[in-house]
């Protein structure tokens, strides 16, 4: 039995890397996704245009104005100096915001009186105007804290320290990168699972398999390896590129982590391989896996909070592999999470991927 299934994943790896189209799906696109995922899909900003209307020009509103300058959030690219200007700059989207410095400032700063910052902050993007109103708030406090301290002044009562576990940076970088690995790990193995069988039929070949002395388990397990072999070889390429090019701390066990993405490979490959036995061609194939993947990675916690989902569409996560990938993956690299304490998310990853496998054979045989 094992030299059978030892063939058939010979015959499998050669089918899919003699053809060119197979070998530019399985290891480009997920290269070229880990690096532009982890470049371009950031929840911080840098560089904010923004434009400074200050009506002091006192030494004081030229220290806050270097605050904002100094700041690597921020960039100034216009000056403002009639009321008029400013809704022209945000209107056409010049500037993300504009900093409003009144006339009174100095002297109110002087005599101890609440001195007003006007920040007005184009709202279109809700979540790009809440970041900036915190960097600006970050910029402000600081000055309040200097100026306090450099005329003998004390500081409010209460002040907020605050410290942020597991990303002391709070750089998004070190949240998505590692989703990241789940999101290609789920692609490419389903579209390489999903595609083996519908190619078999596509072009002829299925029948020849089906008079070999194969059993329809030897044929399902031998065309299962593959995917998985291959997800295991792409998991470990992204791992590396996530640590040593983006520089995320990997805290936890690197057993652990290997036993989330052993695990997660089982489910995706026995989705992967029942998709494949309900598809008579390649088309059939990719649609089946395009349904599949997209709500996967929607319901999976990488980009929203399952937290804040609706209670019916919570439920439905819990028959999805990847939210519990994700807890995995995150929890490892930034929390350093023991095995114990994932036993949770690996028992279902487990169930749900040994139901598709009994579930893929029990398709096969019956098409057979």
């Amino acid at each position: 039995m094992g030299r059978r299934i030892l063939a058939l994943m010979i015959k499998e790896f050669l089918a899919i890397l003699r053809d060119k189209k197979s070998r530019v799906v399985i290891f480009v696109p997920p290269l070229i996704q880990v690096l532009v995922f982890g470049y371009a899909a950031t929840f911080d900003l840098k560089h904010v245009p923004y434009a400074m209307f200050n009506e002091d020009s006192s030494t004081v509103s030229r220290e806050l104005e270097a605050g904002f300058r100094g700041s690597p959030n921020f960039k100034e690219v216009a000056r403002i100096l009639r009321h008029s200007q400013i809704a022209s700059l945000i209107d056409r989207k010049d500037v993300l915001m504009v900093l409003h410095i009144g006339p009174e400032f100095s002297r109110d700063m002087a005599m101890g009186r609440p001195a007003i910052i006007q920040v007005i902050v184009d709202g279109r993007n809700s979540n790009t105007a809440l970041l900036t109103l915190n960097y600006a708030k970050t910029v402000i406090t600081s000055f309040n804290n200097e100026f306090a301290a450099a005329n003998g002044r004390t500081g409010p009562p209460a002040r907020l320290e605050t410290r942020a576990w597991f990303n002391p940076n709070l750089e998004s970088r070190w949240f998505i990168v590692p989703g990241i690995v789940g999101l290609l790990l789920l692609v490419v193995t389903i579209l390489v699972t999903a595609l083996s069988v519908a190619r078999e039929r596509e072009q002829g070949t299925f029948d020849q398999l089906l008079v070999t002395p194969f059993r329809p388990a030897e044929i399902l397990i031998g065309k299962a390896l593959p995917g998985f072999i291959i997800g295991v070889g792409e998991a470990t390429v992204i791992i590396l590129i996530t640590v040593f090019w983006f520089r995320v701390p990997l805290q936890g066990n690197v057993a652990t982590l290997y036993a989330g993405v052993v695990l997660f490979l089982f489910s995706s490959v026995g989705v992967g391989l029942m998709i494949s036995s309900l598809s008579a061609t390649q088309q059939q194939g990719l649609l089946g896996a395009f349904l599949f993947v997209v709500p996967a990675i929607i319901l999976s916690g990488f980009t929203t909070p399952i937290a804040n989902m609706p209670h019916l569409i919570r439920q439905i996560t819990y028959l999805n592999p990847m939210r519990y990938f994700m807890i995995i993956i995150r929890g490892v690299f930034l929390e350093g999470t023991p095995f114990s304490m994932l036993i949770g998310q690996f028992w279902p990853l487990a169930a749900i991927g040994l139901f598709n496998m009994v579930l893929a054979g029990w398709m096969f045989r019956r098409r057979l």
